[in-house]
């Protein structure tokens, strides 16, 4: 089976605190390899070379640090993760919103859409746009 997974560039050595704040809100397993882990010394060591983030439901987010002489990161609104799903996940994707969204900036609030179901927007604290949406909402 083939996936598609998001990966996520971090500038400032962030990608450690990110991935912990991914994981205190989602769930799930966190594994870290460093740059140091493959024979890096120096300052650049302890940044995080890969980190991936098992979430429940099959989820996985990846990401790493972004050391200016290797990557350039500039965010924008070209790309977003969203999380998406049915009426059987919305207590955990409203939860997400919520948690992911702290420290953020909520550009559109979770709530029904004109089609119908019920979609918000935000970026995080570390610059990631998001996208959330939950099928099937009835209103009421």
């Amino acid at each position: 089976m083939t996936t598609l997974n998001p990966y996520l560039n971090f500038p400032d050595a962030r990608a450690r605190e990110a991935m912990e704040f991914y994981q205190s809100v989602m769930g799930g397993e966190l594994t870290i390899m460093t740059f140091g882990d493959m024979g890096t010394e120096g300052a650049m060591a302890t940044q995080v070379m890969h980190g991936q983030l098992e979430a429940p439901g099959g989820l996985t987010l990846m990401g790493a640090d972004a050391p200016p002489e290797m990557v350039q990161v500039t965010f924008g609104d070209n790309v977003s993760v969203s999380l998406s799903g049915g009426q059987d996940d919305a207590d955990e994707l409203r939860s997400w919103f919520t948690g992911l969204s702290e420290g953020g900036e909520v550009r559109q609030p979770l709530e029904v859409a004109p089609w119908g179901d019920e979609f918000g927007m935000f970026v995080d604290r570390y610059g990631i746009s998001w996208l959330v949406n939950i099928a099937g909402v009835t209103q009421g």
